[in-house]
């Protein structure tokens, strides 16, 4: 339990008091070097389960101040090797489709350069030109445009929900739609076209497998379970369901999403991303923009604004995934010092005993001394020894500004 501070009977010194805790002295505050040599990210891990442009989103997040743990949730098979889409192919070419819809720019030009090894492509192109053509979003708009071809239309919203109520509008009995899929086999969109009539034909351009080596993937799943990363970012429902699906294959689904739904941010590029995540309940954050930029800026604004700030001993300290920022100066501190951190900030000023903070401790056992081990770790990591004082034979407290007294007597 935690306890409320008391006054003692007899009045200890100034600097003891967490009522009138001394301004530190200015040697003690962060030079400028230190207070400019991070970016909105610094101090969090963000997981990137992406296969594909991983390399692109980590030098995003790694140049905000991330540390980014990478493992790639599924591989994309080749487009030339997959069996699937030249089976497809050749069916669409024996018997032209009325409607194309063409969903990513990637998945479309991967296409046409399949059919090309093939001997397929200008036979490819020829059917486009005859048929319908609607593009989802600018993107695949202009990977259309790059092959000579002109799309019919293009929603504005990137949107297949878009697409779908446009087609049903014009009406789709009798007609035959082919459809590219883009990693998952899209059930509701093509369901309501059949449902209306249509015929649909699936284009697989590109397929998702597990990844060959399933260990990234374990280590962060393990990292996500135990709270190591502070946000997972996804770019494909696959992705999340292959996470998912890991999971539940090592028993770890209901740990993974009570973190996800309470401790690890999970975001994702679009909705169509956030499905698999969102069927078990899990509420994700989402950019406006269906990119890796602002899906990056929704990090910078969210995890930061998620960080708790606490005025302790005359400055601001805001507690990040890994690291604590003093004022502005980022100080990195080692897991278990990053326990007792949270521990001390769940009950801001109030003395927490070493049995409780034994048992925040990550794989502590019985004795209180690895409290006190730590605790002067944390107070090394943060450079600071004012900001965490020792309560002879209660345990410790962080020494709360007395004007935040008020505010965080409740927490």
């Amino acid at each position: 339990m935690y306890e409320q501070p008391q006054r003692p009977e007899k009045q200890p010194d100034r600097a003891e008091r967490p009522d009138q805790a001394e301004q530190p002295d200015q040697t003690e505050r962060p030079d400028q070097a230190e207070q400019q040599d991070h970016g909105p990210l610094a101090g969090f891990t963000v997981g990137v389960t992406a296969a594909r442009r991983a390399d692109e989103l980590g030098a995003l997040l790694q140049r905000r101040g991330a540390v980014v743990l990478h493992a790639p949730a599924l591989r994309i098979v080749p487009l030339a090797d997959d069996s699937e889409l030249l089976a497809a192919t050749k069916q669409l070419l024996g018997q032209a489709p009325d409607i194309v819809v063409a969903t990513t720019a990637i998945g479309f030009r991967g296409w046409v350069e399949a059919a090309d090894g093939w001997g397929l492509g200008e036979d490819l192109l020829a059917m486009l030109r005859g048929v319908e053509l609607l593009a989802r979003g600018p993107k695949v708009k202009g990977a259309v445009r790059a092959q000579g071809l002109t799309e019919e239309w293009s929603p504005s919203s990137e949107s297949m929900a878009e697409v779908l109520d446009r087609l049903l509008d014009e009406g789709v009995e009798g007609r035959r739609i082919a459809i590219q899929l883009h990693g998952e086999p899209l059930p509701g969109f093509v369901e309501s076209l059949r449902a209306a009539g249509a015929e649909v034909v699936g284009v697989p351009v590109y397929r998702w497998m597990a990844p060959e080596d399933i260990g990234p993937l374990d280590r962060l799943l393990d990292a996500t379970v135990s709270r190591g990363v502070d946000a997972l970012t996804f770019t494909s429902a696959p992705a999340a369901a292959s996470l998912l699906g890991r999971a539940d294959e090592r028993g770890l689904l209901p740990e993974l999403l009570t973190a996800l739904g309470h401790d690890v941010l999970p975001v994702c590029v679009g909705p169509v991303t956030a499905l698999p995540l969102q069927a078990r309940g899990i509420d994700t954050v989402q950019p406006e923009r269906f990119r890796l930029g602002p899906l990056v800026q929704v990090l910078c604004k969210e995890l930061p604004s998620r960080a708790r700030t606490l005025p302790i001993a005359g400055y601001q300290v805001a507690i990040r995934g890994h690291a604590v920022l003093v004022d502005d100066a980022l100080r990195p501190v080692p897991p278990a010092g990053m326990s007792l951190m949270r521990a001390l900030s769940r009950r801001p000023g109030w003395v927490v005993s070493r049995a409780e903070l034994l048992r925040a401790l990550p794989g502590a056992g019985k004795d209180e001394h690895a409290v006190e081990t730590a605790m002067a770790r944390l107070r090394t990591a943060l450079g600071t020894p004012k900001l965490i004082q020792t309560v002879v034979k209660r345990g410790y407290r962080l020494a709360l500004d007395p004007s935040a007294d008020s505010k965080y007597a409740d927490v």
